[in-house]
């Protein structure tokens, strides 16, 4: 469905607070993700802490109205458990910090969630489940203690009666995947065969069984020998979603890599490489910063690639190497600020991208809490500050083509004109999720976590 027929409304907010109190680091968004079914959604933070949010189920109240009006989805909290510390590797004098990078959640099989989460060193798999607590009601003790010198007649004894309460939710921490990488992990991806995963780092990937724990295979690896020599890292990774043998990788001079498990067990070579030239007229210092590709994601069928730099949001053909189909700019207006990002360092933020479950439409983030929503068939743009009370703007133009570069604006306009110089480049919607099946999406900015849905 083309996202010109949709209306797009506010949900629900999570960790909201009111402006006059200053958000902690540790309490800001690092990560959202739906599970396959979309009925659960997961957040980690600087804090190392998950939070698990669950589906509130739907009661039809009115059995006898003839015509139901769409329900707006609703969630409720779930579980929060601690998923990292902070630690201190003696060896490298060097502090690893409890921030959750990536959440992935496993197809159920059970009647548990598992969900694998890492930091910069360490992954961790996680089993979240309800867990029925017993309590005695009847015992012969006095107070908890046995009386040993004065026993009590046996006539007196009592059989102790255990009665189950209601549940709770658990998190326990099944396996941890640790010492295996000596650079940050970036990302992770589970395979769909879903016995094995990959991890990424900015100079290796390594394919792990989720069985196993101390032992992984190193499938990618580009570092030199002499690492004077080294050229590029390594940004993202990420399985295909129906086929176990093949995986993708990007890389910080905004290339990404197809790669097959079949041709060899070190996946050095690549199946295919996709890469769009840059103009030679508009290369300057920062060209390779901004060319950085910050995330990668393949549509449900597989027939897709999208990707996000730090200026664009391209879509590829996975047929089709040469260049993307599309390529929208969505902060064409920052170019003249570069300078100014560089020193703030904003311009290394990486901002994520994903696709709708019919792959029709497409998701990214950006500065002043915005996020866009694109239709992949046509050059409608959705621009959605995350706020409860912002407005909602819909242009039937790519954005980049309704800014101004400062200078006077016209006040019937005023809403279609982003002026880069009263962007709050602290607000910023990093990471963004969509429901596997339906038209809602989650965007964390801050310490706040928005869903919103489309009819």
């Amino acid at each position: 469905m083309s996202s010109d027929a949709l209306e797009w409304k506010f949900c629900q907010v999570f960790g909201d607070r009111s402006p006059v109190e200053e958000v902690s680091d540790v309490d800001i968004v690092s990560a959202v993700e739906f599970n396959d079914t979309g009925d659960y959604i997961a957040t980690g933070d600087r804090g190392g802490r998950v939070v698990i949010f669950e589906r509130c189920q739907d009661k039809d109240s009115s059995k006898s109205s003839k015509k139901k009006e769409p329900k707006t989805p609703e969630y409720k909290f779930y579980v929060e458990f601690q998923s990292h510390d902070p630690e201190f590797d003696y060896l490298k004098s060097l502090e690893i910090e409890e921030k959750i990078n990536k959440i992935r959640w496993l197809n159920r099989s059970s009647a548990g969630h598992f969900l694998l989460t890492t930091n910069d060193k360490t992954i961790k798999l996680w089993r979240v489940h309800d867990k029925k607590v017993k309590q005695v009601l009847s015992t012969n003790l006095a107070n908890g203690v046995q009386n040993t010198k004065n026993p009590p007649p046996i006539h007196t004894l009592k059989i102790p009666r255990v009665q189950t309460r209601e549940s709770v939710v658990v998190a326990q921490a099944r396996k941890v995947y640790a010492n295996a990488h000596a650079y940050h992990i970036n990302s992770i991806s589970v395979n769909s065969d879903g016995e094995t995963y990959i991890s990424s780092d900015d100079l290796r990937i390594n394919l792990w069984n989720l069985a196993v724990s101390d032992q992984s295979f190193n499938i990618v690896d580009i570092k030199p020998t002499n690492m004077e020599e080294l050229t590029e890292v390594i940004t993202s990774a990420e399985f295909h979603p129906q086929h176990c043998n093949i995986f993708m990788y990007s890389s910080s001079k905004g290339t990404i890599k197809l790669a097959d498990m079949r041709a060899a067990a070190l996946c050095d070579g690549h199946a295919k490489i996709f890469e769009e030239e840059e103009d030679p007229a508009n290369k300057s210092f920062f060209s390779e910063i901004i060319s950085s590709i910050s995330d990668i994601k393949f549509s449900r069928d597989g027939r897709y690639i999208v990707s996000r730099d730090y200026l664009t949001l391209k879509l590829w053909d996975i047929n089709m190497d040469s260049k993307p189909i599309k390529s929208i700019p969505i902060h064409d207006y920052l170019r003249s600020k570069l300078c100014d990002l560089y020193e703030n360092d904003c311009i290394f933020d990486k901002f994520e991208c994903t696709m709708s479950g019919d792959g029709s439409q497409m998701l990214t983030g950006s500065y002043h809490n915005y996020f866009h929503i694109y239709d992949k068939n046509s050059k409608n743009d959705v621009c959605i500050e995350a706020s409860k009370s912002a407005r909602i703007k819909e242009k039937k133009s790519l954005i980049s083509n309704k800014i101004k570069l400062g200078g006077s604006r016209r006040k019937d306009k005023k809403d279609d004109v982003v002026n880069p110089d009263t962007i709050e480049f602290t607000k910023k919607a990093l990471h963004v999720a969509w429901h596997p099946k339906e038209n809602l999406i989650a965007v964390g900015a801050a310490n706040n976590l928005y869903l919103y849905a489309a009819q």
